[in-house]
């Protein structure tokens, strides 16, 4: 029972702080710039793993092809708030 409280704790903590990311990460690409620094480098390499997958599903979406919008860490975010409230 502890142990497994635990668990849960760690990957609820580990879901809020890439959340937090993915925000960072949006703002950040606001700034022309700002991601070729160390911290838009550390961001890019921590959360492209996650939104590589889902730019790529979204993308085959005709509606979403012509937008020059990137909702993939919109997508994310929502994925990762719902995955977190099933884990907790």
């Amino acid at each position: 029972m502890g142990l497994l409280y635990i668990i849960r704790g760690f990957l609820g903590a580990l879901l809020r702080v890439y959340e937090l990311l993915f925000i960072v990460r949006a703002l950040l690409s606001w700034f022309p710039g700002a991601n070729t620094g160390g911290i838009g480098e550390f961001l890019y390499a921590v959360t492209e793993p996650i939104l590589a997958p889902i730019r790529q599903v979204l993308w085959k979406i005709p509606f979403l092809q012509g937008i020059p919008i990137d909702f993939s860490v919109l997508v994310a975010y929502i994925l990762i708030d719902v995955i977190r409230s099933i884990i907790l």
